[in-house]
């Protein structure tokens, strides 16, 4: 899935990704950036992702930029 990085905070590293196409606001856990090249997120930056469910709501995890695999 892809989308646009709404806010993302280094320190908890936690934010929201807005899933395209219809802009659904998608969290960005602790551990979604586990295995990429990200070491941070800024606003606007577009990235792909995949779904899961945690706690009963989806969340962004295996965060990369879509090249390559990364």
């Amino acid at each position: 899935m892809q989308g646009v990085v709404e806010s993302y905070d280094p320190a908890t590293r936690r934010g929201v990704v807005l899933a395209e196409p219809d802009r659904t606001p998608v969290a960005l856990g602790p551990g979604s950036l586990a295995g990429s090249i990200f070491r941070s997120l800024s606003p606007g930056q577009r990235i792909i992702f995949e779904v899961a469910q945690e706690d009963g709501a989806p969340c962004a995890v295996r965060v990369r930029v879509g090249s390559d695999g990364y």
